[in-house]
């Protein structure tokens, strides 16, 4: 399948989950079994050194999960404050409706590990920037961070490259 025809299937979805947000629903691309596996064969091509994809909860772990599958890697997921049962290490960020905290566990990866960081969604690049840190408090290294969309008008491009020039960034599409 094409990767305009793969990407063509999200949709948008206005005022969700607050009036004023356009949430981009990737539901039917992942629904078509051809578009997904698209997707997912394009993301690989991104890091082809990792040895870890993580994944930033909630959407970002199927596409982590997904991506560690094709490419024989582990996987590890990033979550919310309180969902991890061992011992983790935590950030907090800044959303573009509100603040939240991850986590990762503390011994889920071991010294140097290249990691492809992945999201769905980058927009003021808050929760790129705490994944960035938490990945390097468990000892890992980010080599590559591949998000599905990328909200040009938000700058969290920008924010990422000003703190982290030396990882590459790779957007499906931008909007």
């Amino acid at each position: 399948m094409d990767l305009g025809r793969a990407l063509s299937l999200i949709r948008p979805i206005p005022d969700y989950p607050k009036p004023g947000i356009l949430f981009q629903d990737i539901t039917p691309l992942l629904a078509d079994a051809q578009a997904f596996d698209r997707i997912i064969t394009e993301i690989a091509s991104f890091d082809p050194l990792s040895e870890i994809a993580v994944g930033i909860e909630a959407r970002g772990f199927i596409l982590a999960s997904a991506l560690a599958v094709k490419k024989k890697i582990g996987f590890v997921p990033l979550r919310k404050k309180g969902k991890l049962p061992a011992e983790t290490f935590s950030r907090s960020y800044g959303l573009e409706y509100g603040i939240d905290e991850l986590e990762i566990h503390r011994d889920a990866l071991k010294p140097g590990t290249r990691v492809t960081l992945i999201d769905d969604v980058l927009a003021t690049g808050g929760t790129l920037e705490a994944a960035i840190a938490l990945v390097a408090d468990a000892g890992g290294e980010v080599t590559g961070i591949v998000v599905l969309l990328e909200i040009a008008s938000l700058e969290g491009r920008q924010r990422i490259a000003d703190r982290t020039p030396q990882i590459p960034l790779h957007a499906l599409v931008t909007i």
